[in-house]
Order: structure tokens, then sequence, then C-alpha cells
């Protein structure tokens, strides 16, 4: 049963936290939109799927996002309480360290489970709705920004397209027309015309390119400024569009399963899987981190110790990044060097911890001086 001072600090602590997850999202969700939006322009995916792309991208952050924003959170709303007296007050009154332990602890303990949710189902289910999502856009011209009926400019090649109609799906096209320009090797610019009486999009095998295949038509290749012009009359015509450009920095690991991950033998799967069964201790030793670190003296400066903490984070974060990068590279056959650190840190909380709570030695009495 919780008491009135319990529910106090967990209502001060989940409302900072909550405050501080809302504006660390946004700050991910713009880095995400930025990337997001270049691979737009470059042509890898159409527009129609944007959002729902950068959505499923920014649950995926969750995996990170959470443990920091727990860590933050406590930071704020205890060194609030501490510059305020609050916690000077309730120590006075009897309050010892188990009054602050059990509702961070139980705190602690929701986030350890959202963190395990995102990072073991969620977050991977994220990425592969995203990446099938992208996938079947690419596969259609419908999502691909066709319309029938009007002019619409292809992406990444200068040019234009026309189609009377489409089919339902959008994989089969009417009568088609598209004019494009280039500049030749000597440096004449020449504009190109296909006409087609039907076509169809298709991918490479491998995924990245994209073709429309267009049937018996004509072809005009017009070089300005001569009068040297051409056509041929063909069967079937391939017209390039912008190549689907994958992500150089995506991990094929990062949007299988975990239970695919555990039953691999690949380092990089392992590595995955590392991380993933990882991140829930990492919140949970992050915000027991935050008991000693967040306590503060009225004069201290304010976001001293949350500078001081980050740095501290970081080397936290960074020594988990190198095991996980030993595991991917084969050096070490599982997982355990990192509980290590999970331990070492949490053994470095218990112990400032300890020693803001445990009593103080009384002073010996003063020498007189002769």
């Amino acid at each position: 049963m919780l008491s009135i001072l319990d529910r106090y600090f967990l209502r001060e602590l989940a409302q900072t936290v909550a405050a501080t997850t809302i504006v660390l999202l946004a700050i991910i969700t713009g880095t995400t939109f930025a990337k997001v939006l270049q691979q737009v322009a470059g042509g890898s995916f159409p527009a129609s799927v944007m959002f729902p792309v950068l959505g499923l991208r920014t649950l995926d952050g969750l995996t990170n996002l959470l443990p920091l924003a727990g860590f933050l959170g406590v930071m704020m709303a205890l060194g609030r309480m501490y510059r305020e007296s609050e916690m000077h007050v309730l120590a006075s009154s009897g309050m010892g360290p188990r009054g602050l332990l059990k509702p961070v602890a139980l705190l602690a303990g929701v986030i350890v489970l959202v963190t395990g949710l995102v990072s073991l189902w969620l977050g991977p289910w994220a990425v592969r709705t995203a990446d099938a999502l992208v996938a079947e856009a690419n596969r259609s011209v419908i999502a691909a920004g066709l319309d029938a009926g009007r002019f619409t400019e292809l992406p990444g090649k200068g040019g234009i397209i026309f189609v009377d109609s489409l089919s339902r799906d959008g994989s089969v096209l009417g009568k088609t027309f598209v004019a494009t320009e280039s500049v030749d090797k000597d440096g004449t610019r020449q504009l190109k015309l296909v006409t087609a009486a039907g076509g169809q999009l298709y991918q490479e095998s491998n995924g990245e390119g994209r073709f429309m295949a267009l049937h018996d038509g004509w072809q005009y290749k017009i070089p300005l400024g001569r009068d040297d012009w051409w056509r041929m009359q063909y069967q079937r015509n391939d017209v390039a569009l912008s190549d689907v450009q994958s992500d150089e920095d995506e991990d094929p690991a990062h949007s299988q399963g975990s239970w695919v991950l555990a039953t691999s033998a690949s380092p990089d799967a392992r590595a995955e899987f590392a991380w993933r069964v990882h991140a829930p201790p990492m919140a949970f030793v992050l915000l027991m981190l935050a008991l000693p670190l967040s306590r503060q003296s009225p004069r201290e400066p304010r976001y001293g110790r949350i500078l001081l903490a980050l740095l501290g984070f970081y080397f936290y974060y960074l020594l988990l990044a190198l095991g996980r990068a030993q595991i991917g590279k084969g050096h070490w056959a599982n997982s355990l060097p990192l509980l290590g650190v999970h331990l070492l840190a949490l053994g470095l909380a218990a112990w400032l911890f300890w020693k803001q709570y445990a009593p103080r030695r009384p002073r010996g009495p003063r020498k007189a001086v002769a």
C-alpha cells in the first residue's frame, strides 16, 4: 500500500519524466524527419508514406530515449526538491533512505517494462513495418506520385510523365507519354520523348532500381539546336525511374525479430540481440544513479549536476556500445561483459547513495594550542 508521501513522489517524478520524454521525443522526431525528408527528396520512397515511416522510425528510437528520459527526469524532479529544501524538511521529519527508494524503484519498474517491450518487440516491428511500407510504395505507381489524367514530375530524373489511365492497384498503365532532358558527351542538350500504348512498373531483383516497362510505342530523340532528329518504333522500352537508395547506416539485423536473433550464430545478430536485452537494465541502473547524483544544495548551480550526469551517461553508454562492437566483431562470445558494466554502475550508485546517508562520525575535541 502506497503512503501519501509515496504517491506524492510518484506524481512529481512521473510528471517530470513525461515532460522530459516529450522534449527528447520532439528533438529525435525533428532529426528523424530531416533524414526521412532527405530520402524522399532523393527518390528512395514517395512522399505519400513519409509520415507513417517517420512515426515508425521514431517509435524505434524509444529504445534509447526512454532510459535517458527517465534518468534526466528523476534528476530534475529530485534536484528541484533539494533546491527548494523539500527533501531537507522531509528528512528532518523522519524520512529515511527507504522513503526515496520505494517510489523511484516503482517508477524504474514501469520504465524497465516499457523499455523492454519496445526494444524486444515494438521497435523491430516498427522497422519491419516501415520497410514493408517503403517496398510496397515503390512497387505502386500510384504511391510513387503518378495520377491518371495529369502530368507528373519524374523523381530525380528531370522529366515528366503522363498516363491516361491506371489500374486500381497502380500496377498497369494505360497510354503513356514520357519526356526527359539530358546532356550528351559533347555537351549538347537533347530532349527524349517516349509514347506507349501501355506499361507497367517493376523493380530489380535486389529491390534498388525502378523501371517502367512501356509497350508498343515510339521513341524520339531531339537534339536542341540541331536538325538531326530521329525516331524509333519499339515493342518494349524500359524507362528508368529514380533508384531506391538504401540507408547506409541501416543494420540488416536491426529489423529482425528478437527470437530470430537469439537463435542465430551470426556475430551481428548476437550483438543486436545483446543490445536489446541490455536496454532495460540500463534504464534501471540510470534511475538508481539519479538518486545520489540529484542531491544538491540550494545555492548550487541549477544544471551543474545535470551536466556531470550527462557526461556519466555518455561514458556508460559508450562502454555498452564498445561491448556491442566487440560482440559484433566476434571478439566476445556472449554479453556477460555488458552485465559487468551494469553491475559496476549499479555498485557506484549504491556506494554514492550509502555515502550520502551514512551517519557522520562526531568530531573529537580540539587540542588547545599552547
